[in-house]
Formats: C-alpha cells, structure tokens, sequence
C-alpha cells in the first residue's frame, strides 16, 4: 500500500498532524501503536486543555481528536510499525510481515514514563499513581502525596507539589539527591517537603475504588520495611522516548530523543519529520504535543509541493 503521507503513532501530536494533513488532501494514514491515543488514554481527569472548562477524561479527549482526523479523511489502523527503510524514497515501513510506501513520514511515537514495574501501579494509574506532577497536581489539594526519584524531574515535581498538597515525601533509593543544585535546595528548603532516604517502594496499596491509601517502603541498608499512608504517589524516574525503531535511522540525542532541526519538525533525513513527546523532553504536555503535530503536518505538506 503506497500512502503520501504515513504516521506513524497517535496520541494528541499524531492526531493533530493528520487532521491539518487530511484538510491538505494528503489522505494521511496512522498507525496508532501499542497504545492508542497516546499517555492521555492512563490519564483519567484532563483539565488543563484549552477548550474544556470542565474538564474531560483522557481517553475521551482522544477519541474526539481521531473522530475529527477521520472526519476530514484520515484513516487509522491500530496496528505498530515494527520496522522501518528510511535510506531511500518513498519510505518503506512494515508493521510485521505488510509493507508499506510513503512520499512522507510523520513521526508522534511519544515518550514512556519510566515505572518502577509493580503489578499495583499498572493497576492505580490514574487512581493515585501518576507520572505527570503537572498534569494531576491539582486533585490532591491539601492531600498527602509521595515522589518517587531523586533527579531534576523528581524535585521539580516534588516543589511542584507543595502548591496543592499539604505533605509531600520524596522516596529516594540513596542518601543524596543526584539532581542540580538549585533544585535540590529549592526542594529541601520548602517546609511541607521531607525525604524518605535509602528507600524504594515495595508495593503500593489501594483499589480502583479506594484510590491509594498507602505505600510500602523498603530501607535499602537495612532491608526493613515499613508502610506510610499517603493519598497518591508519582513516579518521576524519567520518560524513555519511542525511538527504537529509528536507530540507525535517524540522528538521536544523548537521551535517544529524535533531533529536529531548530524551530521545525525536520530530522535528519529529509521527508521525514517528528513532533510531540518523542523529540521534546522539556514540555510533554498535550497542548505542545498538539501543537507540534500541526508543525509537522504543515512542513510536510510544504515539504511534499517542492519536491
């Protein structure tokens, strides 16, 4: 199947893209990946995307983003791109043993939270367990919450914090924090802050219905574990980007984010182009993800008229 324009994931970024491309007439087709729709679909409240006063739940927000691509055109599969040619043109991606062509690839394959891999935060994401301080800091005004982490991210989350809850405890596996100095003394000075040191969390405990009441925590010296109530954890050990399919493929960063070309969705090979989470690591909320798909959507079709 020969497409002028492929994307390959979904999510606020890939969606946006194939709305500005079906309105181009470039009859996009996306591929929405393991997980369709995006790190929105495990978030349940979204109530800082402009439009919606009241809030909406992100699955929700999602369907209506894919509804409107499709409206004007787009077609969806959820299926993975599981490999990738990019060394010739049209471009060649497979999703197992199909082939595909296309004129121009847009790629919105996201970022992941890192997770700690219990059983109970796969279970409580969006009831108590989040990854995104940011997007759910809100719902535990005067509320006691856990960070888990001990970098920039993590103490970022943690003052972040201190704005709705009344106690926040920053879990970390060692006896000092590794991230910058300014946030390190940012966190440490702010009274409603207290360190859980030399500890990793075991288990979390709580139901659906209940939300998280308490977290397991395990002394990393002495093996002792105690439980500490608390009314929901965030995760803050990092985001891995999507890229393993680009490797070889494409110029990645440090972090194997995709490296775009300054104020553009451009890679390094061109017809080829990235938005959302999976080349920023700065921002990751829906609003810039979005915003970056339409970038992408334009460059492309601007991209495709010149050649």
């Amino acid at each position: 199947m020969h497409k002028k324009v492929i994307i390959i994931g979904s999510g606020p970024a890939g969606f946006t893209a194939a709305i500005y491309a079906a309105r181009a007439n470039l009859e996009p087709h996306i591929f929405e990946g393991a997980q369709p729709g995006g790190q929105l679909t495990i978030t349940t409240d979204v109530e800082n995307y402009p439009g919606f006063p009241e809030g909406i739940m992100g699955p929700q927000l999602m369907d209506e983003f894919r509804s409107q691509a499709k409206r004007f055109g787009a077609t969806c599969e959820f299926k993975s791109i599981t490999k990738v040619d990019f060394s010739q043109r049209p471009f060649k991606l497979w999703s197992g043993d199909d082939e595909y062509t296309a004129d121009a690839v847009i790629i919105s394959t996201g970022a992941s939270a890192r997770l700690l891999g219990l059983d109970a935060e796969k279970e409580l994401m969006g009831f108590g367990v989040s990854a995104c301080a940011t997007c759910d800091g809100f719902f535990y005004k005067d509320k006691k919450v856990l960070v888990v982490g001990g970098g920039d991210s993590a103490l970022e989350e943690a003052t972040f914090l201190t704005k709705f809850a009344s106690d926040v405890g920053l879990v970390h596996r060692r006896d000092e924090f590794r991230g910058s100095q300014i946030m390190r003394d940012r966190a440490l000075e702010n009274p409603k802050v207290h360190v859980h040191w030399n500890s990793v969390v075991e288990d979390i405990i709580g139901t659906k219905e209940t939300g998280v009441t308490s977290v397991k925590l395990k002394d990393t010296q002495t093996g002792e574990i105690r439980e500490e109530t608390c009314d929901g954890i965030f995760m803050a050990i990092g985001h891995n980007p999507n890229t393993d399919l680009f490797v070889n493929q494409l110029d990645l960063d440090g972090a194997n984010y995709i490296v775009t070309k300054p104020d553009s969705t451009y890679t390094s090979i061109e017809g080829v182009f990235a938005c959302g989470d999976v080349q920023d690591h700065t921002y990751r909320q829906a609003i810039t993800a979005a915003g970056s798909g339409c970038k992408a959507a334009i460059d492309a079709e601007r991209w495709l008229e010149s050649h």
